[in-house]
């Protein structure tokens, strides 16, 4: 190859990693097709969380004719498995196998898992919704079952799928591979919600059959493809396995010193912060600013168009050395700003605020976001990745779940005092609950701040005192 060519070549390679998003985070060992085949764990996963909590929920509610209440304690059903994540992890970090296959194994199961629960789900559902059915009863039984078997999948699938690809990925590339999960992430749930809104646009009972049978299909699919030669056989682990200790000694040894457990607890309040409104988002835009259908869904988009510019960002300063503690109470701060623009848009009457503060709620939330799961990332030492991400993905999942739950209801009572008069005649009416809410998730951004600090400034003195043990002139 002649010199003009391979310059033309470098500078080509050069341009892509500079137009493409994390184009450098691949390596010799990792190279970027192999981490995309991975990330494919995460698709699997967005399709389940959008078939369970968006199409499932307005199908059944609306096309079925299934009570509300049943609908929602159907859909809340997978939280259920969300503590249990921290002992999934632990069990893959010592798990025992004929290969020596830690993280795979699990993958694999929580992929089974899905797969059954969507098998016997559409059925399940049809029968549920027959209320003459002398077999009704067992028509509910299946449909719970189903979503605790689709839910129990996801998140084993996802607290390994993450813990392997913390093995493979060296420690500097950690926060660019999280990120890009989690792109991926976010990819995977707008493309199933667009592509189940388009399949069921003409609704039948066979149509729901057909997709979430194909989305049982597609589960073993990209898994499969994602899982395949992912991690090394280990014949001296399938040899001589570790021993595994027990949980609690295990948890006591990683919550050491107080920083794991101090980070748990940012995790939980701030996840609640940013989450409690999730619900919330677009009736506060058509009840109060008077939007329309197209203009709230919309809002969805803007959100996730937020994320994504977090996640990027995230990964990028992340990668060239920065607190993750610092990114997290970034993240918080900038969710102060958001939700003091969505309270002040219904008093101004100004829909342009309120989608501005819309968008810098996804950019906060996933500023949080990655900045604690690198944290919890860093703090997977002598191979106990699982654990320490488990711990993490079962608070934020719980704290997820519980705060869109407790939002909801809060946001109901408040609204009824308030049209009942009883909070007084300057409080009265529907944006009085919302903006309560609201208020509760500042708060709860606040208290987040207050615990992160001492891991901030913690994390700061260590940098300096490294700094000047190899000398300040050394720094570029």
């Amino acid at each position: 190859m002649s010199r003009p060519t391979e310059s033309r070549l470098l500078l080509w390679r050069q341009l892509v990693r500079r137009i493409l998003p994390f184009a450098d985070v691949a390596t010799v060992d990792l190279p970027l097709g192999r981490l995309l085949r991975l990330s494919l764990f995460q698709v699997s996963v967005g399709m389940a969380m959008v078939l369970l909590t968006g199409t499932l929920n307005r199908v059944m509610v609306v096309e079925l004719g299934v009570p509300t209440w049943l609908v929602a304690t159907m859909v809340a059903l997978p939280l259920v498995f969300a503590p249990l994540r921290a002992l999934i992890g632990y069990r893959s970090d010592y798990h025992r196998s004929a290969f020596g296959l830690r993280r795979i194994p699990y993958i694999w199961i929580g992929s089974i898992l899905q797969f059954g629960g969507f098998s016997i789900m559409p059925f399940a559902l049809l029968l549920l919704a027959d209320t003459d059915n002398a077999l009704n009863l067992l028509g509910t039984i299946s449909a719970a079952l189903a979503f605790l078997m689709v839910g129990a999948g996801l998140h084993t699938t996802q607290t390994a799928g993450l813990a392997l690809a913390t093995d493979l990925a060296p420690v500097e590339k950690r926060p660019r591979v999280v990120a890009l999960l989690y792109v991926t992430l976010l990819l995977g749930m707008l493309a199933s919600s667009l592509l189940f809104g388009q399949l069921l646009t003409n609704f039948t009972p066979q149509l729901l059959i057909q997709l979430i049978q194909g989305a049982a299909a597609a589960t073993i699919f990209l898994n499969l493809v994602a899982l395949w030669k992912q991690e090394a056989i280990d014949r001296t682990r399938a040899a001589t396995p570790i021993q595994r200790p027990p949980f609690l000694e295990t948890w006591r040894a990683f919550s050491q010193g107080g920083r794991a457990s101090r980070l748990l607890v940012v995790v939980g309040l701030g996840t609640a912060g940013f989450t409690m409104q999730d619900i919330l988002l677009e009736p506060y835009g058509g009840q109060i600013l008077g939007m329309t259908v197209s203009q709230t869904t919309a809002l969805t988009a803007l959100l996730s168009s937020g994320t994504l510019a977090a996640f990027a960002l995230a990964g990028r300063v992340l990668s060239r050395g920065a607190n993750t503690y610092r990114l997290s109470a970034i993240g918080g701060v900038v969710g102060l700003v958001a939700f003091a623009a969505v309270i002040l848009a219904a008093s101004l009457g100004s829909t342009s605020l309120f989608r501005f503060g819309t968008a810098l709620i996804g950019f906060g939330a996933g500023l949080f976001a990655v900045g604690t799961l690198t944290a919890a990332m860093d703090l997977a030492e002598g191979g106990h990745s699982g654990l320490a991400l488990g711990a993490w993905g079962a608070v934020q999942a719980t704290a997820s779940g519980v705060a869109m739950a407790f939002g909801g209801g809060m946001r109901d009572v408040v609204s009824g005092f308030a049209e009942s008069g009883a909070l007084g005649p300057d409080l009265t009416g529907p944006v009085i609950g919302y903006a309560f809410v609201y208020v509760v998730e500042i708060l709860l951004l606040l208290g987040t701040l207050i615990v992160i600090a001492p891991l901030v400034l913690r994390a700061a003195d260590k940098r300096v005192r490294s700094s000047s043990t190899i000398g300040l002139d050394q720094l570029p």
